[in-house]
Protein backbone atom coordinates (compact mmCIF):
# COMPACT_ATOMS: atom_id res chain seq x y z
CA UNK A 1 0.00 0.00 0.00
CA UNK A 2 1.52 3.44 -1.06
CA UNK A 3 1.13 6.69 1.44
CA UNK A 4 -1.95 7.93 1.87
CA UNK A 5 -0.91 11.28 2.71
CA UNK A 6 0.50 11.23 -1.33
CA UNK A 7 -2.25 10.47 -2.77
CA UNK A 8 -3.62 13.13 -4.98
CA UNK A 9 -6.59 15.23 -3.45
CA UNK A 10 -8.09 16.02 -6.66
CA UNK A 11 -9.26 19.39 -5.47
CA UNK A 12 -11.94 21.18 -7.57
CA UNK A 13 -11.43 24.84 -7.19
CA UNK A 14 -15.33 26.02 -8.43
CA UNK A 15 -17.03 23.36 -6.39
CA UNK A 16 -14.62 22.95 -3.40
CA UNK A 17 -14.65 19.14 -3.42
CA UNK A 18 -11.08 16.76 -2.83
CA UNK A 19 -10.52 13.80 -1.26
CA UNK A 20 -10.35 13.10 2.32
CA UNK A 21 -8.62 10.58 4.83
CA UNK A 22 -10.80 9.55 7.98
CA UNK A 23 -8.58 9.52 11.04
CA UNK A 24 -11.12 9.21 13.77
CA UNK A 25 -15.03 8.76 13.07
CA UNK A 26 -17.38 10.81 14.79
CA UNK A 27 -18.83 9.48 18.84
CA UNK A 28 -15.38 7.75 18.86
CA UNK A 29 -12.70 8.65 21.97
CA UNK A 30 -9.83 6.90 20.60
CA UNK A 31 -7.72 9.03 18.57
CA UNK A 32 -6.65 7.72 15.79
CA UNK A 33 -2.86 8.91 13.25
CA UNK A 34 -2.28 7.67 10.30
CA UNK A 35 1.73 6.58 9.99
CA UNK A 36 3.08 7.07 6.54
CA UNK A 37 5.88 4.55 7.41
CA UNK A 38 3.69 1.28 7.95
CA UNK A 39 0.31 2.55 6.53
CA UNK A 40 -1.47 1.97 9.09
CA UNK A 41 -3.14 3.99 11.67
CA UNK A 42 -2.18 3.99 14.89
CA UNK A 43 -3.87 4.72 18.42
CA UNK A 44 -2.55 7.99 19.54
CA UNK A 45 -4.80 9.12 22.55
CA UNK A 46 -8.00 8.14 24.28
CA UNK A 47 -10.28 10.89 25.46
CA UNK A 48 -11.99 10.70 29.24
CA UNK A 49 -15.39 9.14 29.52
CA UNK A 50 -17.85 11.64 28.38
CA UNK A 51 -15.93 13.62 25.50
CA UNK A 52 -15.66 12.10 22.06
CA UNK A 53 -15.32 13.47 18.35
CA UNK A 54 -17.82 15.68 17.19
CA UNK A 55 -17.54 14.78 13.55
CA UNK A 56 -15.38 12.36 11.55
CA UNK A 57 -12.01 13.78 11.78
CA UNK A 58 -8.90 13.37 9.16
CA UNK A 59 -6.87 14.91 6.58
CA UNK A 60 -6.75 16.11 3.17
CA UNK A 61 -4.00 14.09 1.04
CA UNK A 62 -0.55 16.02 -0.55
CA UNK A 63 -1.29 18.94 1.56
CA UNK A 64 1.30 19.78 4.35
CA UNK A 65 -0.20 22.35 7.05
CA UNK A 66 1.55 24.98 9.10
CA UNK A 67 2.26 22.24 12.14
CA UNK A 68 3.89 19.88 9.56
CA UNK A 69 1.16 17.76 9.08
CA UNK A 70 -1.04 17.27 6.61
CA UNK A 71 -4.21 19.60 6.34
CA UNK A 72 -6.77 18.91 9.03
CA UNK A 73 -10.34 18.35 8.48
CA UNK A 74 -13.55 18.25 10.01
CA UNK A 75 -16.43 16.06 7.76
CA UNK A 76 -19.85 16.24 8.22
CA UNK A 77 -21.52 12.82 7.12
CA UNK A 78 -24.89 11.42 7.79
CA UNK A 79 -23.37 8.53 9.81
CA UNK A 80 -19.62 7.47 11.49
CA UNK A 81 -17.47 7.00 8.68
CA UNK A 82 -14.70 3.95 9.55
CA UNK A 83 -11.08 4.89 10.12
CA UNK A 84 -9.06 4.95 7.16
CA UNK A 85 -11.89 5.65 5.14
CA UNK A 86 -11.51 7.98 1.47
CA UNK A 87 -14.26 10.21 1.30
CA UNK A 88 -15.15 12.42 -1.36
CA UNK A 89 -15.90 16.02 0.56
CA UNK A 90 -16.85 19.55 -0.26
CA UNK A 91 -15.02 22.84 1.79
CA UNK A 92 -17.74 24.54 3.30
CA UNK A 93 -15.36 26.31 5.68
CA UNK A 94 -11.95 27.09 7.95
CA UNK A 95 -11.89 27.36 11.64
CA UNK A 96 -8.42 29.30 11.47
CA UNK A 97 -6.84 28.70 15.06
CA UNK A 98 -3.58 29.05 17.19
CA UNK A 99 -2.14 26.53 19.14
CA UNK A 100 0.30 27.29 21.81
CA UNK A 101 2.72 24.54 23.53
CA UNK A 102 5.54 25.55 25.73
CA UNK A 103 5.26 28.81 25.22
CA UNK A 104 5.20 28.53 20.94
CA UNK A 105 2.22 29.07 19.33
CA UNK A 106 1.26 28.05 15.82
CA UNK A 107 -1.30 28.06 13.06
CA UNK A 108 -3.45 24.38 13.33
CA UNK A 109 -6.42 25.18 11.04
CA UNK A 110 -9.34 23.14 10.80
CA UNK A 111 -10.93 22.32 7.51
CA UNK A 112 -14.72 21.93 7.93
CA UNK A 113 -16.33 19.57 5.24
CA UNK A 114 -19.31 17.92 3.83
CA UNK A 115 -19.32 14.60 2.60
CA UNK A 116 -20.29 14.56 -0.95
CA UNK A 117 -22.93 11.62 -0.55
CA UNK A 118 -25.25 13.25 2.00
CA UNK A 119 -28.51 13.57 2.61
CA UNK A 120 -28.74 15.22 5.66
CA UNK A 121 -26.15 18.34 4.92
CA UNK A 122 -26.72 18.05 1.30
CA UNK A 123 -28.04 21.91 1.35
CA UNK A 124 -24.91 23.53 3.77
CA UNK A 125 -22.54 25.26 1.18
CA UNK A 126 -20.97 27.78 4.36
CA UNK A 127 -20.36 27.78 8.29
CA UNK A 128 -23.13 30.09 8.39
CA UNK A 129 -25.32 26.93 7.62
CA UNK A 130 -24.86 25.05 10.58
CA UNK A 131 -26.54 26.85 14.58
CA UNK A 132 -24.27 29.01 16.10
CA UNK A 133 -24.47 26.94 19.19
CA UNK A 134 -23.07 23.82 17.25
CA UNK A 135 -20.18 26.13 15.41
CA UNK A 136 -19.56 27.13 19.25
CA UNK A 137 -19.39 23.22 20.33
CA UNK A 138 -16.77 22.44 17.71
CA UNK A 139 -14.70 25.36 18.38
CA UNK A 140 -15.09 24.22 22.86
CA UNK A 141 -14.40 20.51 21.40
CA UNK A 142 -10.66 21.37 20.12
CA UNK A 143 -10.00 23.94 23.24
CA UNK A 144 -10.87 21.14 25.71
CA UNK A 145 -9.35 18.53 23.82
CA UNK A 146 -5.89 20.51 23.72
CA UNK A 147 -5.75 21.55 27.19
CA UNK A 148 -5.91 17.64 28.27
CA UNK A 149 -2.44 17.80 25.81
CA UNK A 150 -1.24 20.93 28.04
CA UNK A 151 -1.87 22.56 25.10
CA UNK A 152 -3.77 26.15 24.31
CA UNK A 153 -6.62 26.31 21.25
CA UNK A 154 -7.89 29.62 19.85
CA UNK A 155 -10.60 29.97 17.43
CA UNK A 156 -9.31 33.35 15.41
CA UNK A 157 -11.88 33.50 12.91
CA UNK A 158 -14.00 31.07 10.57
CA UNK A 159 -13.84 31.17 7.30
CA UNK A 160 -15.83 30.58 4.05
CA UNK A 161 -15.69 28.12 1.59
CA UNK A 162 -12.82 30.17 -0.76
CA UNK A 163 -10.77 30.57 2.17
CA UNK A 164 -10.51 26.65 2.66
CA UNK A 165 -9.96 26.02 -1.08
CA UNK A 166 -6.86 28.79 -0.76
CA UNK A 167 -5.80 26.76 2.31
CA UNK A 168 -5.95 23.69 -0.01
CA UNK A 169 -3.94 25.05 -2.44
CA UNK A 170 -1.38 26.81 -0.17
CA UNK A 171 -0.82 23.88 1.86
CA UNK A 172 -0.36 21.51 -1.42
CA UNK A 173 1.94 23.89 -3.03
CA UNK A 174 4.05 23.56 0.18
CA UNK A 175 3.53 19.84 0.26
CA UNK A 176 5.28 19.78 -3.01
CA UNK A 177 7.82 21.77 -2.12
CA UNK A 178 8.42 19.28 0.64
CA UNK A 179 8.44 16.54 -1.73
Amino acid sequence: MGDLTRLSHKLDEKTGVCRAIIETPKGRRSKFDYDPHTGLFKLKAVLPDGMSFPLDYGFIPSTLADDGDPADVMVLMDEPACVGALIDVRLIGVVEAEETEHGRSERNDRLLAVASFSHIYADVRAPEDLPRTFLAHLGDFWMNKERLEGKEFKVLRLGDASDAVRLVKKSSKAAKAQA
